[in-house]
């Protein structure tokens, strides 16, 4: 009999989440430390704002659209667990598409189980949802859009992205790989016989297909749709605090960026939102060449994409790390990395995020001045998610979301 089934992992990965959803409500009764997210209950008073008809941004540091308020509103008049059990739907819809994707790539079932439970029984991803962390919410909506492009449904995860960029400015970095992709070769026009100034006009003139232009005009009428309406309803309160303040945006908390001291030191001066934007250089820089470059095969892309982006962000917190670790499960069967070489690289990512949780732990809980050796961990950090990313790509095989099934024969013939 065999244990390890799809229908066993989302089983395992459903009670792993009650079982922490109930521990986090006992944890919050009876300890100082509480389980539950502080921004869940941000969500909530925002959310109790919505009801009283007002708006969310009367809580202040609610820096998200209203649709996440009008969302957990159920959180005021039904009970305040509503939201959480929603991030939890959300992260096991999450579990799901991965199945739906691995299958789609020509996977066999077993396999399926093994990679999605990455993500169903991963104890981090269950804690971020049961704490009250929204990520899932987005990650969903992005594994659905990548998923429909994969099925060639343009329409439906034209709208799906144009939600997902209003929900977070962040999965606009996809723009690059899935406009790419979305090509007459990929979507079965064939090629002609043409001469060498032909088919580079053509190559041209392809860039601004019917894919294309279908996908960019669905997605950004959903998005100015959703943003309009918002607006009609908030002002330009919705715009400032959704998206300008994340532009803008100079945490004085410490963070694992390596940005976090140098604009902590100027925070009162003008140079720290220069430097804020400057920091937009490098990581945009690194998304679109990654975003190009591995653009055929559009999982891998979106994963380095995300990895780098968020290595690069200028403000880096934990529940960040989920944006990649969801896309993860279906980029990691076509890795050519032994087991060694894999836990070394697990290893170094888990090493430096611990030798700056010691240097956290002794500024918050112990008051010592440790913000030298923050930063000095924040580089660490940065300095180890760059080779890991190189170690990635450097065992990768990149395989187009079209070809998989092919790859895969050929592989096992081999």
């Amino acid at each position: 009999m065999q244990v390890l089934t799809v229908g066993n992992v989302f089983t395992g990965g459903v009670l792993l989440r009650i079982l922490m959803l109930v521990y986090g409500l006992w944890q919050d009764a009876h300890m100082t430390v509480k389980y539950t997210d502080i921004d869940y209950h941000v969500f909530t008073d925002a959310a109790r704002s919505v009801w009283m008809g007002g708006s969310p941004y009367e809580r202040s540091t609610y820096r998200y659209t209203p649709l996440l308020a009008w969302l957990l509103t159920p959180n005021v008049w039904l009970h305040p667990v509503f939201g959480k059990c929603v991030f939890i739907l959300c992260d096991c819809l999450v579990g799901w598409l991965i199945v739906r994707i691995l299958s789609a790539r020509k996977l066999s079932d077993y396999k399926c189980a093994v990679y999605s439970a990455l993500w169903m029984l991963n104890p981090y991803v269950a804690n971020i949802s049961t704490r009250g962390s929204a990520e899932s919410v987005v990650c969903a909506c992005v594994m659905a859009v990548l998923y429909e492009v994969q099925q060639k449904r343009i329409a439906r995860g034209s709208v799906l992205f144009g939600l997902a960029v209003h929900l977070k400015i962040y999965p606009i970095i996809y723009a690059v790989p899935l406009l790419v992709v979305l090509s007459d070769t990929n979507f079965g026009s064939s090629a002609r016989n043409q001469t060498v100034s032909q088919q580079l006009l053509d190559r041209v003139i392809s860039w601004f297909n019917v894919h294309r232009a279908m996908f960019f005009v669905i997605s950004a009428s959903v998005f100015f749709a959703l943003n309009i309406a918002m607006y009609a309803v908030y002002g330009m309160e919705f715009v400032d605090e959704t998206y300008v303040y994340h532009v803008s945006r100079k945490d004085h908390r410490h963070n694992y960026s390596m940005w976090f001291l140098p604009i902590y030191l100027q925070f009162y001066s003008p140079t720290s939102l220069l430097m804020g934007l400057v920091s937009f250089v490098p990581q945009a820089l690194a998304v679109a060449v990654l975003g190009v470059s591995f653009n055929s095969d559009l999982y891998f892309a979106a994963f380095t994409q995300t990895f780098a982006f968020v290595a690069y962000n200028k403000v880096c917190t934990a529940q960040y790390f989920i944006w990649y670790m969801c896309i993860l499960p279906v980029v990691w069967p076509y890795s050519k990395m032994g087991v060694v070489q894999a836990s070394l690289v697990v290893g170094v990512w888990v090493l430096s995020q611990a030798l700056y949780l010691q240097q956290a732990y002794k500024l918050e809980f112990l008051g010592q001045n440790t913000f030298e050796w923050l930063w000095v961990a924040g580089a660490g950090i940065f300095v180890a998610n760059n080779w890991i990313l190189s170690q990635v790509v450097a065992k990768q095989r990149v395989v187009s979301v079209f070809d998989a099934g092919k790859e895969l024969k050929v592989k096992k013939a081999q």
